[in-house]
């Protein structure tokens, strides 16, 4: 994989423009989607990051996008519901399981807006197989536990990637604090949080694809966070930022369609 390690070449590239961030949110009309799921009770912690850091990183036909000028990486621990594919019922034991993502924000030479994945950890074997298959994404299986409490809603959430080191099991304690409200256009919310486009990058065909995904926007909460840790930075390969995260949301969930990858021309 080639690397663009100088911040100039977004010169050659279009960058999003506030109508193009909120267009990918409209569904696709030109094609059915392959995939339904459920992502429920998800926790938004997003640190920033330094921007030239991050493009060094990132394959060929992606530049890092940043909001006022900043830059940043995001952690997401979620549980994921009633996932199937098209024409084909949920399965018990296969559907539903936890995912907890690192990510950053980055746009194509189109100027289309999206997610590169740094990781994406989940603790259901199957569907870590043909995700790594079919999309090209970094999945990796986990030892997860969760625990919600019927009252506070605190969500207590553990996972240990297969295979790490003990010391780099990362847990979150989190609980929703406020009235629901959706993320308004142009806002450091929406920047970190309505993204509808996921970027892959396939090492055998030496090629960038992107997918589209579709859902309502989400419904924000504010949220305590009682507990965290950045050992998912050092799991990736990245630096450690410094301090705690610089901004925190949950969302109790939203239905997705998931829609086939395409090449990036």
């Amino acid at each position: 994989m080639k690397f663009k390690t100088l911040i100039l070449w977004k010169t050659f590239m279009e960058q999003p423009t506030s109508l193009k961030r909120q267009e990918v949110r409209e569904r696709p009309t030109h094609r059915n989607p392959i995939m339904y799921q459920k992502w429920r009770n998800l926790l938004f912690l997003h640190w920033e990051y330094d921007g030239e850091a991050i493009q060094c990183t990132l394959p060929e036909g992606l530049q890092v996008d940043t909001f006022e000028g900043k830059a940043y990486i995001g952690i997401i621990p979620f549980f994921m519901k009633d996932v199937r594919p098209r024409f084909f019922p949920t399965v018990p034991g296969l559907s539903d399981f936890q995912e907890l993502n690192v990510r950053t924000y980055v746009y194509d030479h189109h100027g289309i807006p999206g997610i590169w994945f740094y990781s994406l950890d989940a603790n259901q074997w199957l569907a870590v197989q043909i995700a790594r298959l079919s999309f090209n994404l970094p999945y990796f299986y986990a030892t997860m536990q969760a625990e919600i409490h019927p009252d506070t809603k605190e969500i207590l959430y553990s996972s240990h990637r297969f295979g790490s080191d003990a010391s780099l099991k990362t847990q979150f304690r989190y609980r929703p604090i406020s009235s629901r409200h959706p993320a308004e256009p142009e806002t450091l919310e929406f920047f970190l949080i309505e993204r509808y486009v996921l970027f892959a990058y396939s090492n055998r065909r030496k090629k960038l694809f992107r997918a589209r995904v579709h859902h309502p926007p989400y419904p924000l909460v504010e949220v305590e966070v009682g507990q965290s840790d950045k050992n998912l930075f050092t799991l990736n390969g990245l630096s450690k930022p410094e301090g705690d995260w610089n901004h925190s949301l949950m969302s109790p969930g939203v239905d997705v369609e998931i829609f086939s990858l395409e090449a990036v021309d």
